[in-house]
């Protein structure tokens, strides 16, 4: 059993299960009068696939079927904030609440410096953990 894997996925899961529903729901995300009905339904089937995904990629892990295919399901949640954080000037997105704050460190996100942190211990589990042979894969 990968527990390096385990607890990167883990924690992910942690993440985007528990901990940004909980920020986002509220008056400034899912809830937001200014937002249009159709922002916040998107708001909230974001919410909901990405704990189904963050679910699924730490049950993959937690059974040793398949690994690395969870490990990358969850660099894919968190690769992808951090493309559309990047490209927020090309489609007006930003990370700043309607009341212009937002939580920051050294001008820096607190959101975006948790995903950066968590990408690098994702890619570490990645890395450290191996490509079965043939021979190891389960079923063959």
């Amino acid at each position: 059993m990968p527990k390096f894997a385990i607890a990167s996925v883990g924690l992910s899961a942690i993440i985007f299960t528990g901990l940004i529903p909980a920020l986002e729901l509220n008056s400034t995300h899912l809830t937001n009068p200014d937002w249009p009905s159709h922002a916040r339904l998107h708001e909230a089937w974001q919410l909901l696939t990405n704990a189904a995904i963050s679910v699924l990629a730490l049950g993959i892990v937690w059974t040793d079927r398949a690994p690395r295919i969870g490990i990358n399901l969850a660099l894919i949640m968190c690769t992808s904030f951090l493309a559309v954080w990047a490209l927020g000037s090309v489609y007006g997105g930003s990370m700043l609440h309607t009341d212009g704050t937002q939580i920051a460190v050294g001008g820096i996100n607190v959101a975006v410096i948790v995903v950066i942190a968590l990408t690098a211990l994702l890619v570490a589990s990645l890395w450290k953990t191996k490509v079965p042979s043939i021979s190891q894969k389960p079923g063959i």
